[in-house]
């Protein structure tokens, strides 16, 4: 395989791009030519040999921008190595065991018989935008909950899986 990853994400306040970066970085590491992309800003996936599809989750729905660019680009994606990541709970549970794929998600791995996916802790840190993210910190529930030795591990797996291919 040559190596050409996308890392798309869809993201509100910033956090899933920061975790589609350190995937990104992980698979550069790895040998791969990576890059972590604003889900909306992909005009074609056509110059990429596998895709990683990240989303933060919003009241049990994957971002916006992410369904809408599996759902745009779901031809391409059948035909390469696709994993999914959802970036949500906003507690330790993501650390402290496997989040199954909200069903949205998982009807999307069905149909691209999609590789993986993970759901990783999320953050709502002071200055996130929307009135839910405001009504989440004024409840004291806000927080950083990811997890990147858990994050770097997993594209080291997709990394493994993309250069034994």
């Amino acid at each position: 395989m040559s190596g050409n990853v996308l890392v798309a994400y869809g993201t509100t306040n910033g956090a899933t791009a920061e975790i589609a970066d350190a995937v990104a970085e992980v698979l550069n590491k790895n040998g791969l030519t990576a890059e972590a992309l604003p889900a909306a800003s992909v005009p074609s996936v056509e110059p990429y040999d596998a895709v990683v599809v990240g989303g933060g989750l919003y009241a049990g729905r994957w971002h916006k921008d992410a369904r809408r660019f599996v759902r745009r680009h779901r031809d391409e994606l059948g035909k390469r190595p696709v994993w999914f990541f959802s970036s949500g709970p906003l507690d330790p549970s993501a650390s402290e065991r496997t989040v199954p794929p909200v069903p949205g998600v998982q009807r999307a791995m069905t149909r691209l018989d999609a590789r993986g996916h993970v759901t990783f802790g999320g953050c709502c840190r002071e200055g996130a935008k929307g009135r839910v993210a405001g009504m989440i910190l004024r409840s004291g529930k806000g927080g950083d909950y990811r997890d990147f030795a858990a994050i770097e591990a997993w594209a080291g797996d997709v990394a493994d899986a993309l250069t034994v291919e």
